[in-house]
This record gives C-alpha cells, sequence and structure tokens, in this order.
C-alpha cells in the first residue's frame, strides 16, 4: 500500500497499445507503483486484448507492479505462462475456476500473488473460506468485457460488506475495485473499503498522468473514511 489511503492500478485497456511501452514509462514518471493488464480471450468476455508475450516484452522495461486480470477460461491452463511473463498478481474470475482452491494454491507456488474477482453478480460467499489464501479481491463493478462502462451502484453494499468480511477474519486480503472508477466515485470506494482502484479511460482520457493522478489523490483525501 503506498502513503496514500489507497493504490491506483490504471487499467492498460484504455491507454495506446501502439505504444506501450512509453506508456508504461510515462505512468512510472507520474509516480505511479501499478499497473492493471486486462487479459480477455474472447470467450469469457466478448472481447480479446493481449496475451502472456505483450507482458513479458514490457517486463524487461518497467518496474511498475504487473496486475494481471485473467478474464479468460480455463485459467488454470495459462497460469504458468503469466507467471514466467512477469506478472506480480494473477486474479482469476471465481466463475471461471471450476477448482478455485487449487487455482489459487498453483498461483502462489509460481511467486505471483493469488487474487480472485467477481462478477457484479457472483456473491461474496463463494470467497468466505478462501480469504485467508488471496492477497486481493477484485469486486466488478461493471460487467467485465468492455472499458468506458457505468459503474454498478450496488457495488458500493458488496464492497462494504466484504470490508467486513475481511475484518472479522483477520486477514489483511485487499479490495480492488474495477469499472466504472472515475473521480466522482474514487473518494466513496475508498470510504466504503476499496484498497485498489482500477481506473481506465477516467484517468487515461485526461493526461498529463502525473496530474490525473494527483486529482485521484487529491479527491479520495477529501473523503472522510466511511
Amino acid at each position: 500500500m503506498s502513503e496514500d489511503r489507497f493504490v491506483l492500478s490504471p487499467s492498460l485497456l484504455s491507454s495506446d497499445f501502439s505504444r506501450l511501452h512509453q506508456e508504461l514509462t510515462a505512468l512510472e514518471e507520474a509516480g505511479l507503483q501499478w499497473v492493471h493488464w486486462d487479459v480477455m480471450d474472447g470467450h469469457f468476455v466478448p472481447n480479446i486484448t493481449l496475451g502472456p508475450l505483450i507482458i513479458e516484452k514490457c517486463r524487461g522495461k518497467s518496474s511498475l507492479f504487473f496486475d494481471v486480470h485473467l478474464m479468460i477460461e480455463r485459467p488454470d491452463e495459462y497460469l504458468e505462462g503469466f507467471a514466467k511473463a512477469g506478472a506480480d498478481l494473477l486474479c482469476v474470475h471465481a466463475e471461471a475456476a471450476n477448482h478455485l482452491e487449487r487455482t489459487v494454491s498453483r498461483i502462489r507456488e509460481l511467486g505471483a500473488k493469488p487474487a480472485v474477482a467477481l462478477n457484479p453478480h457472483t456473491p461474496l460467499c463463494q470467497l468466505e473460506y478462501l480469504l485467508p489464501q488471496l492477497d486481493m479481491v477484485l469486486i466488478m463493478s461493471v460487467n467485465p468485457g468492455f472499458g468506458g462502462q457505468k459503474f454498478i451502484p450496488f457495488s458500493l453494499g458488496k464492497i462494504r460488506d466484504l470490508k467486513k468480511m475481511i475484518q472479522d477474519q483477520g486477514c489483511k486480503t485487499l479490495i480492488q475495485v474495477d469499472g466504472g472508477v472515475d473521480l466522482s466515485n474514487a473518494g466513496e470506494l475508498v470510504a466504503c473499503g476499496a484498497d485498489v482502484l482500477v481506473s481506465g479511460s477516467a484517468f487515461f482520457g485526461h493526461p498529463p498522468y502525473r496530474q490525473r493522478y494527483q486529482e485521484f489523490r487529491e479527491t479520495v483525501r477529501g473523503v472522510r473514511p466511511g
């Protein structure tokens, strides 16, 4: 966790894919520590993005924390490839893994931090017994597959409930939120318990990045924890 109350993990889905190296460098120069990679296979979600080779090529050119979100079917078949490519954290969807505990354990064996994502309709009880093994839970606040969607309001209650579940179990699991995150809701999300905010078009669409990052930080600082 940074010195702020949250970590901002900009989603490269909204960046300029023709100049990924430059985008990663610009994020580092702007003071960011994390970057979010959206991996889509055209099956689990109706879109296709990138694979391990792209991450591997960028890994040697960036010191950012690579937060890799696997929106794919059969994630177990690809864990090793993404881990070797340089993913610091691998997040799989609960809806895509048939044996989720096994998948989470495998991610840690491969040297990456394990995380699990929940689609908007998926209840928190799916993770109740798995929380102690997770470094992070990703709450999807839109239906996955495309950038630029509107935030689903009931996600706020889901974040609060998850925060209580984590505290009740005495875990240190982080809460990440992805989907429709912008300056209008960033402060409230952190106040509800979010630790890591993923922002795509609301970040990359408003350069310069250092200034935009500062705007997110100021917005969050202006909201009291709930």
